[in-house]
């Protein structure tokens, strides 16, 4: 069994914030790949699944995000699951609006989330560090991160990022994590990219409204 976290805080209030791009991401690995049918246990909402054979649980610690750890190691000792097969998406400020990197074990570089996991079920699992940028200052990081992403954002790297996900994710199921960043990154690029934030060129703006339109429309179904 392979369980994939997504770290955020529950409710309606922090649905769009950027510290809940994890939670994003589950919904729309949920509602490519098992029509999200979320259910409550283990602190958290689950749902469960065959991608490529292999049987997936996904889990969105309701636990808020400082003790996420609480909810991921309830899961991981119920199932037995070895930290090697725990896969965490999360939020990370250290890389710019829609980069993503793989990291596996290390420390928790001050993400709380991650804090709470490592003390519950130790270093050793997989993480999706999702790029939400950073805002220039220490002291400006905790309102950053709990602001709602802007409508540019949404509209614009935010979709594709989430669609890339979704288009990547059996084959890091299947433990192919060049061929998942580059589903992802092929998804970005065909969006024209500015000095600021990806807008939407003339010639793709329709077909980019309707992906933009139809992830929101879905996911907002479940955020909160």
């Amino acid at each position: 069994m392979l369980l994939i976290a997504g770290l955020g805080n529950p409710g309606s209030k922090y649905c769009m914030n950027r510290h809940n791009i994890g939670f994003m991401a589950l919904d729309s690995l949920a509602d490519s790949y098992m029509d999200n049918n979320w259910r409550k246990k283990f602190q958290g909402q689950i749902v469960e699944g065959k991608i490529e054979g292999e049987t997936v649980l996904m889990i969105k610690p309701q636990t808020f995000m400082n003790n996420s750890g609480n909810s991921i190691g309830e899961v991981v000792k119920f199932y037995k699951i070895p930290s090697d097969q725990v896969i965490v998406f999360h939020d990370e400020i250290d890389l710019a609006p829609g980069k993503v990197r793989i990291k596996s074990g290390g420390g928790h570089a001050g993400h709380n989330g991650l804090r709470s996991i490592i003390s519950h079920i130790g270093p050793d699992f997989l993480r999706i560090r999702m790029g939400i940028g950073h805002p220039g200052s220490k002291d400006l990081v905790h309102n950053y991160v709990l602001g709602n992403f802007s409508k540019q954002d949404q509209n614009g790297w935010l979709v594709d990022l989430l669609t890339g996900v979704a288009n990547g994710f059996p084959y890091l199921v299947d433990g192919n994590h060049a061929q998942f960043l580059n589903k992802i990154n092929l998804e970005l690029q065909t969006r024209p990219k500015t000095a600021n934030v990806p807008k939407r060129s003339d010639a793709s703006s329709a077909d980019k409204a309707k992906k933009t339109d139809g992830i929101f429309s879905r996911l907002s179904k479940f955020f909160g």
